[in-house]
């Protein structure tokens, strides 16, 4: 009897929600006040618009490898290709699953810890009860995963829904309110160009590119993904673009009804917002659809990472328990408990502001400027064998990398220190694995 394999059954649609829910999470709605308080004045709508450029740029990275390379895994296969004449192939990959196995659970467990914490607006809990919530929703994201992959696209679709209704709601309060232009008219009040401004952009867009990610989900996805050269790198446009106008206009929103001032005080600030607008019982109605967004977050994050240990085991390059397929509803379900239980445990350990910046330190050098560098490489060797090929090749790919350099820096020297650490001990890693398979073949 032949392993189950994997079916393309998600399509444009299906591909495009789950990275949109992924995208916007608990984020944006926690990471506003932080943004307007890191760059103090008006002009902090343009951290949102910095982070959509980057992500943007980024997605053009994604859609070549992704389109050229469909299969389940995303980066895991693209580093494996991409240094392949290099002999890196191997190493790099496997540094990517090494990461994948902390900061994927790190992922989701931000998302799950951010749903805890704005749900004590409605309900207080204590620290205790805290923990219990968003370790309760990993554990409620994993019930909801064990099963078909068309199934899962359905329900995608009914969370995208939820999160674009939410995000609406929110910018037609400003609109109705009035004022929705002003932020715009003042947005360079008080502004000045300077190594102040850079300085506080930087550390701000930490923030903001934290509420992009996810554009690329699609990728890790790509062995389920029909018509995949034109499927993946549409979705990932789309949701950009799609995610980027929503941003830009709920926190223009936002601030026409509470000025920035006070906005970057508020814990809760769209629930504050919308009592401001509406009362009470709109106020405890958005917080509930910002749950939902929040757990539909947890849930397409979580399906995207659960196929890249796959990916690996698959092909030989990590524990072969991962590979395992479930024998009736065809999705690697070793792989989904794996990380579904780290993130149970680190959302019970951490608390949200320790996670944001490690997130993003611990995966820039190995897989955004990893695989950017990689691309340059592959183009090289390979001219004619992408299906997307990016305008103005290798422009973009330079400046994403100087791009994704800065937002490195900004996340302090400590992350960075901390994402050398976890790198350097994945290369002892690979070596050790490499050294006992060595040592099993010689005694075979």
């Amino acid at each position: 009897m032949s392993e189950p394999s994997q079916e393309r059954k998600l399509g444009l649609l299906q591909a495009t929600a789950i990275n949109m829910t992924d995208m916007v999470g608990i984020g944006p709605f926690i990471t506003l006040p932080m943004v307007i308080g890191i760059l103090n004045g008006p002009y902090f709508l343009y951290a949102w618009i910095a982070g959509a450029v980057l992500s943007m740029i980024d997605a053009m990275i994604w859609s070549e490898l992704g389109a050229a390379f469909p299969l389940a895994g995303g980066s895991y296969n693209f580093l494996k290709e991409t240094y392949k004449e290099s002999k890196m192939g191997k190493l790099m990959s496997f540094l990517f699953v090494w990461q994948t196995m902390i900061q994927a659970p790190l992922v989701i467990a931000s998302a799950a810890i951010g749903f805890a914490a704005y749900f004590s607006y409605m309900t207080p809990l204590s620290a205790i009860g805290t923990k219990l919530m968003s370790g309760g929703v990993v554990i409620a994201v994993i019930l909801l995963l064990f099963r078909k992959i068309e199934d899962i696209g359905k329900i995608s679709v009914i969370l995208w829904v939820a999160v674009i209704g939410t995000i609406a709601w929110i910018i037609g309060g400003g609109l109705i309110n009035g004022n929705f232009i002003n932020p715009i008219v003042h947005i360079n009040d008080g502004f000045e160009m300077n190594h102040a401004f850079v300085a506080a952009l930087g550390f701000a867009s930490v923030k903001s590119v934290y509420s992009y990610l996810g554009y690329y989900n699609v990728c890790h996805l790509g062995g389920e993904i029909i018509n995949p050269s034109k499927n993946i790198p549409r979705s990932m446009f789309l949701s950009v673009a799609g995610i980027f106008f929503l941003y830009l206009c709920m926190n223009i929103s936002i601030v026409s009804v509470i000025p920035w001032q006070q906005a970057k005080e508020s814990e809760f600030v769209i629930s504050l917002f919308m009592h401001q607008l509406a009362g009470p019982t709109a106020a405890h109605i958005i917080t509930c659809l910002i749950l939902l967004v929040a757990f539909a977050s947890v849930f397409s994050a979580t399906l995207g990472y659960s196929r890249i240990p796959y990916a690996a085991a698959k092909d030989g390059a990590f524990f072969k328990a991962f590979a395992k397929m479930h024998p009736t509803e065809h999705f690697p379900y070793v792989s989904l408990l794996a990380l579904g239980g780290i993130a149970f445990v680190f959302s019970l350990l951490f608390k949200l502001s320790d996670v944001i910046s490690a997130i993003l330190a611990m995966r820039i050098l190995v897989q955004f400027i990893g695989q950017a560098v990689g691309l340059l490489l592959l183009r090289r060797q390979k001219q004619n064998t992408f299906p997307y090929k990016m305008p103005f090749f290798p422009i973009p790919v330079y400046i994403g990398i100087a791009m994704w350099i800065a937002i490195l820096v900004s996340t302090g020297y400590k992350m960075v220190l901390g994402g050398l650490l976890v790198i350097s001990l994945g290369v002892v890693a690979y070596y050790i694995k490499n050294k006992l398979e060595n040592k099993s073949l010689t005694n075979q």
